[in-house]
């Protein structure tokens, strides 16, 4: 049965897949409880106050380019885009902590690209060739990274492992190459509009927390946290009831669930679920400088290359780093990795800089599940489940890499299902 203004949507998880399914369920005018095991929405898609620092700080750095559609339309329908900021130009500044060169990547006006010939345009050293090697993507099969495009040039060190690093949080030695073609085709194949780098302005709970959640209750969703679903009681091939703290809830013919907890839950709450069930880390270090830094070329990022972090944000005096794909520093004590990755930005912004300032470590060990060949076939399709009940979040298969876009697609594909059963 499609969803009607009669129908209730249980969206089982606040974070920003279950929020995108929430907003998309409320706009087909169905009625939507959302159910938050936590105290708070936007899973690994929150800011929190760090008293170390004195300031507003994100769980996790993202970074979203212009071209990731799914999102800027949510934050469209959210009120969410004035608290995103979007980069005059398609321009990602990177700095090589070996050799001390500089660049910037920037693609041009258009979908024939062009910039691939313009040597100002493209990586240094790098040849337009290493770029038409993107086209092996459509057919990458199981081939990894690496796999793909060889380790021997310019362009694998300074753009497609980077890139495969950062989409994939995996190593491009076992990351599946083929994640990264929707990345290609939606974004940077798309030329410069779709390619403009995009980050939360004043933080990621401002940008796509806090507008959804003003959004859903305006428009009378119920919003329940520390709201643990225990199980699921499945009968006939539907979801029959949902048992929370206070006891189970039957539902009725007219109710559809949408499950968007994280893969272990999943498993848990549906037993015979096949979820992926290998994890990667992500390590963030957030410094505190005495005044507001001005990166080369005057935009708030920098690609790191060769060093330990591979990203770098500046936002006022909060100057972050993220470490992807980071198995082996997540283990390190928070003060060795602060000194390591100081001598790094010290290195591309300003040598013979003091000891670091003030900084604040985040790890998160099972940030996203690894992307490689043998995961991806553990992936349940988005929208996948029993009748009444279906299946969102950036692990399961939307055919994009497990990111804030991946998350919220998967929201949207959910709702798609529950529309059209």
């Amino acid at each position: 049965m499609p969803l009607s203004p009669s129908s209730t949507v249980h969206v089982i998880g606040a974070g920003v897949a279950g929020l995108s399914a929430a907003v998309r369920a409320c706009e087909a005018g169905a009625r939507v409880i959302v159910h938050e095991a936590a105290g708070q929405a936007g899973g690994r898609c929150r800011s929190f106050h760090d008293d170390v620092l004195g300031a507003e700080i994100d769980n996790g750095n993202h970074l979203l380019l212009s071209g990731n559609r799914s999102a800027m339309r949510f934050l469209a329908t959210v009120g969410g885009t004035d608290a995103l900021l979007v980069m005059p130009t398609a321009a990602i500044p990177f700095f090589d902590l070996e050799t001390g060169e500089r660049w910037t990547v920037r693609p041009n006006a258009g979908p024939l690209a062009w910039w691939i010939f313009a040597p100002g345009r493209r990586v240094a050293g790098s040849r337009a060739a290493h770029y038409l090697a993107a086209l092996r993507l459509a057919r990458a099969g199981d081939a990894s990274v690496a796999d793909l495009f060889g380790r021997q040039t310019p362009t694998y060190r300074r753009f497609w492992e980077p890139l495969a690093v950062a989409v994939l949080n995996t190593a491009a030695a076992e990351g599946a190459a083929r994640l990264l073609w929707p990345v290609m085709t939606e974004t940077i194949g798309r030329g410069a509009a779709a390619s403009r780098p995009c980050i939360a302005r004043d933080g990621l709970s401002k940008a796509f927390v806090d507008p959804a959640l003003a959004w859903l209750a305006a428009r009378g969703a119920e919003l329940r946290f520390n709201d643990r679903l225990r199980a699921i009681r499945i009968e006939d091939g539907r979801a029959a009831a949902l048992a929370f703290g206070g006891g189970e809830t039957a539902l009725g013919p007219d109710e559809r669930v949408v499950l968007a907890v994280t893969p272990p839950v999943a498993a848990a709450l549906l037993p015979g679920l096949t979820v992926p069930d290998d994890f990667r880390p992500i390590v963030n270090l957030h410094y505190k400088l005495a005044a507001p830094a001005d990166l080369p070329g005057g935009l708030p990022l920098l690609g790191l290359i060769g060093g330990t972090a591979q990203w770098l944000f500046v936002r006022g005096r909060i100057l972050s780093v993220t470490i992807s794909a980071g198995e082996r520093e997540v283990d390190q004590p928070a003060e060795t990795l602060t000194e390591t990755v100081w001598r790094d930005i010290a290195k591309a912004l300003a040598p013979g800089a003091g000891p670091p300032p003030p900084c604040r470590v985040v790890k998160e060990k099972r940030a996203t599940f690894a992307q490689t060949p043998a995961q991806l076939a553990r992936r349940p399709k988005a929208g996948a489940g029993p009748r009444n009940l279906v299946l969102a979040g950036d692990w399961t298969d939307t055919g994009l890499p497990a990111t804030i876009e991946g998350a919220i697609r998967s929201g949207e594909i959910a709702v798609e299902a529950l529309r059209n059963p």
